[in-house]
């Protein structure tokens, strides 16, 4: 079979979880410093907080800007839930904006009329490692004086116009979970320029803990988000493969782009000319006549793996019950939830497996 994706770890990361259980300290301690501050450099950002998931990442960064009940949120409908799930979980609406098919990342002509007295803070979502055109979201966001969350869970690395992407807003969040580019098993971080929020953050993530006047108190009601020890090792490890895995994977989508040129049936995806795209995912959009689940199907037949990439938000059962939004205002989150195939990506993808992925795409939608 080949896989839809296969992390890349092996004996370094042995290596640094090796000395974990030396030490016999497990939870958060000196390795996961090590890896915020290798991730902290990467970025060139001020704090990095390392947490259990890309999930908890979107709820501090949310609970830390002090968004909550009657408050709204804008997110993109085309992305994982996890980015509305987390509006939802404090208490805010979301307010669900559709995307553009050539980025697939929010279409930023489309937010301002959805800011009402209410509304606190964009979610702009990088989508499979593209970034969103930032200059619209922050003018918009200046505008209204709204804060900005990135989610940037795919996009590790991803840049737009020769910056970072989860630096450029208040806050940026990314996923370690085994389908990005580095992974920690579970696993995310937390990213910002503002020592305020760098600070709530720190204290929420661990039981709402903090010393004052070097004793130990609990100055707000917190989680336990915290990154084990083990999680924190294989990070340090993985942060020495980014770049390379990142260029590969940059050299996979080119051959698949190559390849599936000549073939009229597919929307092939873009890099956008203002950033750099670090394709976490292939997603390509099929023809509304190619039955994507059927051909999902045919494909595992042929030892083929392959997925739908991201959700129509706004029509999954929890939200349409609850805001029962018309699907004539996300036609392109529709078209790209109901369309989209996601193609086996990762850095051991050999070129003669794109070749037969490729070849028997072509027959079985071509005939």
């Amino acid at each position: 079979m080949i896989k839809l994706t296969e992390p890349d770890i092996g004996e370094e990361e042995l290596c640094e979880i090796k000395k974990v259980f030396d030490s016999k300290h497990l939870v958060q301690g000196d390795k996961v410093e090590e890896f915020e501050n290798k991730v902290k450099g990467y970025l060139e950002v001020k704090h990095v907080i390392a947490v259990s998931s890309g999930t908890a990442a979107l709820h501090l960064a949310l609970l830390s800007l002090g968004i909550g009940a009657r408050d709204e949120v804008i997110v993109p409908d085309f992305t994982f839930p996890a980015t509305a799930n987390m509006v939802e979980v404090i208490g805010a609406t979301t307010k669900f904006v559709d995307i553009k098919l050539d980025s697939l990342c929010i279409d930023t002509d489309k937010i301002e009329k959805m800011i009402t007295v209410n509304t606190k803070a964009i979610i702009p979502v990088h989508e499979f490692g593209q970034s969103a055109d930032m200059d619209k979201i922050i003018e918009v966001a200046k505008k209204y004086n709204l804060n900005i969350i990135e989610d940037a869970a795919c996009a590790l690395g991803a840049e737009y116009k020769d910056k970072k992407v989860g630096t450029i807003g208040d806050i940026g969040c990314f996923s370690l979970h085994p389908r990005k580019a580095i992974t920690t098993g579970e696993g995310g971080l937390v990213v910002t320029n503002n020592d305020e929020y760098a600070e709530r953050i720190r204290i929420l993530r661990n039981h709402g803990l903090s010393y004052v006047n070097g004793r130990a108190q609990f100055t707000m009601a917190g989680l336990n988000y915290r990154m084990t020890d083990i999680q924190g090792a294989i990070g340090v490890a993985q942060m020495k493969k980014l770049d390379n895995i990142n260029e590969k994977r940059k050299e996979i989508a080119r051959k698949y782009n190559e390849l599936f040129k000549h073939m009229k049936n597919i929307r092939l995806p873009e890099e956008e000319s203002y950033g750099k795209h670090v394709w976490q995912t292939y997603h390509i959009l099929l023809d509304e006549k190619i039955d994507r689940d059927k051909l999902i199907l045919m494909l595992k037949e042929r030892q083929i793996e392959t997925n739908f990439g991201a959700y129509s938000v706004h029509n999954q059962p929890y939200y349409k019950q609850k805001y029962n939004l018309k699907d004539k205002d996300f036609i392109n989150s529709n078209f790209a939830y109901k369309n989209g195939l996601a193609l086996p990506l990762y850095i051991k993808l050999e070129y003669e497996e794109i070749e037969y992925i490729v070849k028997k795409m072509e027959t079985l939608i071509d005939g």
